[in-house]
């Protein structure tokens, strides 16, 4: 019984995963230098390392530096880590890149704010998750790309898969520039 249940389920998420993955407007999408992240610490990990190594796109992702993290945590607020971070390493006109589920991780959401406040381009990646077609994200970042499911796991694969899609368009864009 269990392992009919389990292709079943598989059969579902696959399915579901498709359909989100064909709803997605890829027309939108463009370079990135500075990632944010929610509670999917591990894209925008994943992330970063791609696009300095493949693109020698300058990327920073603020959770990779713990101390530096909990540092602002404790010393301010966790709403405020991400703000504490790109106050240090943030130049106008870099593109900053959230990532939440929901889109209501509110240091996502404050660190988009200040991104935009510094003249920055700001992007969200999310999903349509509880049916929150995106949360504040949404409509706080100059670019959204939600996934239209509600399932936080498959919102978590589609991050990934927008990475890997990126880095694979300015691959073959510019291969001529990159090393």
């Amino acid at each position: 019984m269990v392992e009919v249940v389990s292709s079943i389920f598989a059969q579902d998420y696959l399915a579901d995963l498709k359909v989100a993955l064909d709803l997605l407007d890829l027309g939108q999408i463009h370079a990135f230098t500075v990632a944010v992240e929610g509670g999917s610490a591990g894209t925008p990990s994943h992330s970063a390392g791609d696009w300095s190594k493949e693109l020698t796109l300058p990327t920073l992702c603020h959770v990779d530096n713990v101390s530096g993290l909990t540092a602002w945590a404790n010393d301010t607020d966790y709403d405020n880590v991400f703000v504490g971070a790109l106050k240090t390493f943030l130049k106008t006109g870099d593109i900053v890149v959230g990532y939440s589920g929901s889109g209501n991780s509110a240091n996502v959401l404050n660190g988009l704010q200040y991104a935009k406040e510094m003249g920055c381009t700001t992007i969200g990646v999310g999903g349509d998750y509880n049916g929150g077609g995106g949360g504040l994200m949404a409509s706080l970042v100059d670019i959204a790309i939600i996934a239209r499911t509600h399932s936080m796991e498959r919102i978590e694969d589609i991050q990934l898969i927008i990475n890997h899609i990126v880095k694979e368009t300015i691959k073959a864009k510019h291969r001529s520039l990159l090393r």
